[in-house]
């Protein structure tokens, strides 16, 4: 099987670029399995049920988040109702949604998505490796297809996250960084990883941000409002093909297309 992860969607543009270039890549790629991280998708900070809705009916099968989940107050309640959307497990008891869950293919082969944020230079919440542990206790009899994304600062937290999961999940893809990297491989476990999925958004920006507002606070030190770019879009992806028995990613691939 096939698994396309397409990278943090960044406003409007990113969010165009997903609805024009996802059909033609399904078409291209033909995957069974489509899953995009959403956390900026509104204005560049967090997700409303209204974009959520967009963008899975682009063809994408889940939604994952990240550290700004919580951006728009009327999330929480969609979150609860809509199992498409998943939040990072590490948050504690009784938040709003879910950090994971067990979807079915047209194919019928069961494909389990978590999602998890890191702690080095992020909120300090449960430590994602000891929570994946306990989700892992619990997706084992239930499918051997187990996604990954680890919303995440730090390159060599991500790092070791993947070779912790090495072999007990099928791909850790990191986000959060909106610079796609080129590391992408197959550990020997066969878990797929890459560092960052990159960003699917505004190509002339400061990672999804108006570039002047950046470079004004990195001369003067003043604080100011942060507007998402507009423009040409860069849609980043990684295609992960995978033995549907095993759950061992077989190869991983990165993709860059652009949209204007």
């Amino acid at each position: 099987m096939r698994i396309l992860f397409i990278g943090d969607i960044v406003g409007r543009s990113g969010r165009q670029a997903v609805a024009r270039l996802t059909p033609e890549i399904q078409a291209e790629f033909q995957p069974d399995f489509v899953v995009a991280n959403g956390e900026n998708a509104a204005a560049g900070l967090g997700i409303t049920k209204e974009i959520a809705l967009e963008i899975l009916d682009c063809g994408v099968n889940c939604i994952t988040l990240g550290n700004h989940v919580w951006a728009r107050k009327e999330i929480g309640e969609y979150l609860n109702g809509e199992p498409r959307l998943v939040r990072p497990a590490n948050y504690p008891d009784g938040v709003p949604g879910r950090g994971w869950t067990v979807y079915s293919t047209d194919s019928g082969v069961s494909v389990a998505v978590i999602n998890l944020c890191g702690r080095v230079f992020m909120d300090c919440l449960e430590n994602p490796f000891l929570v994946a542990d306990k989700i892992l206790e619990t997706l084992t009899c239930q499918t051997n297809v187990i996604l990954v994304d680890f919303h995440a600062e730090a390159t060599s937290e991500k790092a070791a996250f993947a070779w912790y999961l090495d072999g007990r999940v099928t791909a850790v893809i990191g986000t959060h960084t909106h610079v796609q990297t080129a590391d992408e491989r197959i550990l020997p476990g066969g878990t797929a990883f890459i560092t960052d999925a990159g960003m699917t958004g505004p190509v002339d920006s400061v990672i999804g941000l108006r570039k002047e507002l950046i470079i004004s606070r990195f001369l003067t030190l003043m604080p100011s409002k942060f507007d998402v770019a507009e423009g040409e879009a860069l849609f980043s992806a990684v295609i992960i093909d995978v033995d549907s028995v095993t759950g061992k990613a077989l190869d991983i691939k990165r993709l860059q297309k652009r949209y204007s």
